[in-house]
């Protein structure tokens, strides 16, 4: 064969040869997507069940059936989607074992997908102890294996000098010791934790001091933490700790004034999403100045994600009226964990921080 042809040839393996590695490859691996295929579920107590959720994607551009989930044993319920799957639809895959043996387990489950030539494995492991404790009402927020019962920190209503605290009260819900602590923190907060080493089962807090004076803009300023089980952890969503402030202006000068400006809202909250059957994604309210003096807004902030929020004008006459017309994202607003608002500082001595809540979407 001539150089030439053989090169030729080499091209044209080299182009076909992964189309015919991927025809081979059994319809599961092709399609069928697991975010995490092992999941650690941690403690749970005698006769108490525990539940591991699988989240899954149909990866290929076709509709997929799952014809059965399979558990390696008669404890372990499964729980899926009988319907068809969209392509590119997330789903998810439950298994709740019944932790009627006490010790480590490890247990598994087989999920055939229609005309697919082999099964896509889902394993959930953990330990039942005899004298476990459940934390999880006090300690409703697991960062790992720490528990926390605060999962986003808000300083509210805080003026330049201030330097209020957030407790956090937590507990070592892990085999081995602890050091609390939180990272990546800016020059404004401080923290640190009581007891400095926490052993397994023990409770403890962690404190975080706010030093207003180095924050430099009034209204809301956001930022996240992340609260860690030892210094050495990575930074992931899994221990990410919101943080809020509200910094107010000094408006004493004008306290009392018999000209200054006065805001008057329409309404102090909107009803958005699913109200009487239909679905809401905006809503206005209406401000006015009451006052003898311009009313300025200085900062219009949210909250959370998930919201638009537009302002007709910033400066109002003795008088004048202006419209905010709020804009949600259902989805973003379901995932934050703030409770949406919206926030506006004013020169107004009596409103200073005007708050406009958003009662989320059913």
């Amino acid at each position: 064969m001539s150089p030439i042809i053989y090169n030729k040839v080499l091209r044209l393996l080299r182009c076909i040869l992964p189309f015919c590695l991927f025809a081979f490859l059994p319809l599961s691996a092709q399609r069928l997507q697991v975010d995490k295929p092992e999941i650690y579920v941690g403690k749970t107590g005698f006769c108490m069940p525990v539940t591991a959720t699988f989240e899954l994607k149909n990866k290929g551009s076709r509709h997929l059936t799952i014809s059965s989930v399979k558990p390696d044993c008669g404890c372990t319920r499964v729980d899926y989607p009988k319907k068809s799957i969209g392509g590119g639809d997330k789903f998810t895959i439950s298994m709740t074992y019944d932790a009627r043996l006490l010790g480590h387990f490890t247990k598994q489950a087989a999920v055939y997908v229609k005309g697919a030539d082999k099964p896509v494995w889902l394993t959930m492991k953990g330990v039942v102890l005899a004298d476990w404790v459940d934390y999880s009402k006090v300690y409703p927020y697991a960062f790992g294996d720490l528990l926390a019962d605060q999962n986003n920190i808000e300083f509210d209503d805080v003026n330049k000098g201030d330097h209020p605290e957030v407790v956090i009260k937590v507990v070592n819900n892990g085999e081995n010791p602890m050091q609390p602590n939180v990272l990546h923190l800016p020059p404004y907060l401080t923290a640190f934790a009581t007891p400095e080493t926490l052993q397994p089962g023990k409770q403890g807090k962690v404190t975080i001091t706010l030093n207003s004076e180095n924050i430099h803009d009034f209204g809301l300023t956001q930022t996240s933490v992340y609260l860690a089980s030892n210094l050495g952890d990575k930074v992931s969503n899994d221990i990410e700790l919101p943080v809020s402030v509200v910094l107010l202006p000094n408006t004493s000068s004008l306290a009392g004034h018999a000209q200054a400006p006065r805001l008057q809202l329409s309404a102090d909250s909107l009803t958005l999403g699913k109200v009487g059957g239909k679905m809401l994604k905006s809503g206005t309210v209406m401000i006015t100045n009451n006052g003898q003096m311009p009313l300025n807004i200085s900062s219009l902030q949210m909250f959370t994600k998930g919201m638009t929020v537009t302002l007709g004008k910033r400066s109002l006459q003795p008088g004048e009226s202006t419209k905010l017309k709020v804009t949600i994202d259902r989805d973003q607003m379901l995932a934050a964990r703030q409770k949406p608002r919206v926030l506006m500082i004013t020169n107004d001595p009596d409103h200073a921080k005007v708050i406009i809540n958003i009662n989320p979407p059913k």
